[in-house]
């Protein structure tokens, strides 16, 4: 049973965590797909790939890698959003990148001007590679870059690498398959058929609905932050969402479903990996970590955190061996027998994520990490 709550603020910032761990799919597992999990969400953050796919397991009952990592194919990875990799769904892929990539683009011009990098240059980019990706080929970077060279294109320095960013982010490539433990490359409109085509207030009111579907309560300058979008943007798309309405609380307006269900079972524990949208898709992040933790978390999440009871109590680290998983854990605070047991359990269910028994190793406690 939860310790009773007698602080007003206590309550509701316990009440905003435990509708984002049920809206998230952390605390409840109602789908069975990745693909249902990412369309969720809208998006899930994976510039650390192991992490986006653990970030996508932990939210289904029993998925293993392998399960997430064979669902990609209907699944695409690119540049929608804050110039960032996501995992998005592939018929919605082209819709987001057209309504949130052109601001993200425009704050990079500098940067391709410090690279000598023209329109001109990019168009003859987008020729040379259409012609080495089409017919469905898939292109690891090295010989995207290769590509280029030929084509009489410069690859030095970080050239190619913005390159390959401001044309995922136009629409034309995107990550394909992995080649052994390489990533490759593939031409969006070949990856992602039967894509999806929405006006701008469409798509608008579409990430507004997914966004606060899968991340809600929430705010407005949350939604902002997570979609790179303006404010006139945020509010036209939440005005217009479907099934969503706004709370107040403390003075401040929150968006969620409509139809709220929520409920966890005591004590609720997760290994989050780096970047989960659990924390990094809201701008305000206090809900889920207190004020005297705020320091020990790495303020870009960078660290893989522990929650319980969906507040951050720790970070943890993992080691694969052959033949098991050891997951090292450092602690914020003390944990009580059961939030322990439920420790040890979201360690075992990362191990069977990898298909490894998982070893927790001796929880100790740092002031000061």
């Amino acid at each position: 049973m939860a310790e009773r709550l007698t602080s007003k603020r206590e309550i509701v910032m316990t009440d905003i965590v435990r509708h984002r761990l049920f809206n998230q799919q952390l605390s409840c597992k109602k789908f069975s797909s990745p693909e249902e999990i990412v369309e969720r969400l809208g998006a899930i953050q994976a510039q650390d790939y192991p992490g986006g796919l653990w970030g996508i397991g932990l939210r289904l009952g029993n998925a293993t890698i392998a399960d997430v990592e064979t669902a990609v194919a209907n699944i695409i990875r690119t540049w929608p959003m804050r110039g960032t990799l996501h995992f998005v769904p592939a018929k919605d892929a082209k819709w987001m990148l057209e309504l949130l990539t052109p601001r993200v683009i425009k704050k990079s011009s500098g940067r391709y001007k410090e690279l000598g990098l023209t329109e001109d240059i990019f168009e003859r980019s987008k020729g040379l590679l259409v012609k080495a990706l089409q017919g469905n080929k898939q292109l690891t970077r090295s010989e995207m870059y290769q590509a280029l060279e030929k084509g009489g294109v410069r690859s030095d320095g970080q050239r190619a690498y913005h390159i390959l960013g401001h044309l995922a982010q136009k629409g034309l490539i995107c990550f394909g398959t992995r080649r052994e433990k390489q990533h490759t490359f593939a031409l969006l409109d070949e990856w992602a058929t039967g894509s999806k085509e929405l006006s701008r207030n469409k798509a608008l009111a579409e990430i507004a609905r997914r966004y606060f579907t899968g991340h809600g309560p929430a705010t407005l300058k949350d939604f902002m932050w997570w979609a790179g979008l303006t404010a006139a943007d945020a509010r036209a798309g939440a005005e217009s969402a479907k099934g969503i309405t706004s709370e107040e609380i403390n003075g401040q307006a929150y968006f969620l479903p409509r139809k709220i269900a929520s409920g966890w079972d005591f004590p609720n524990a997760h290994l989050l990996p780096p970047y989960d949208e659990y924390f990094i898709a809201y701008k305000d992040r206090s809900a889920a970590i207190g004020k005297n933790i705020m320091g020990k978390i790495n303020p870009a999440l960078t660290s893989s955190p522990i929650i319980i009871n969906g507040q951050a109590t720790g970070i943890w680290q993992r080691f694969v061996k052959r033949d098991e998983v050891v997951v090292t854990t450092r602690l914020f605070r003390k944990l009580d027998k059961t939030e322990k047991e439920a420790l040890a359990e979201a360690a075992n269910r990362y191990g069977k994520f990898l298909g490894k028994p998982a070893i927790c190793s001796k929880v100790y406690i740092r002031n000061k990490l």
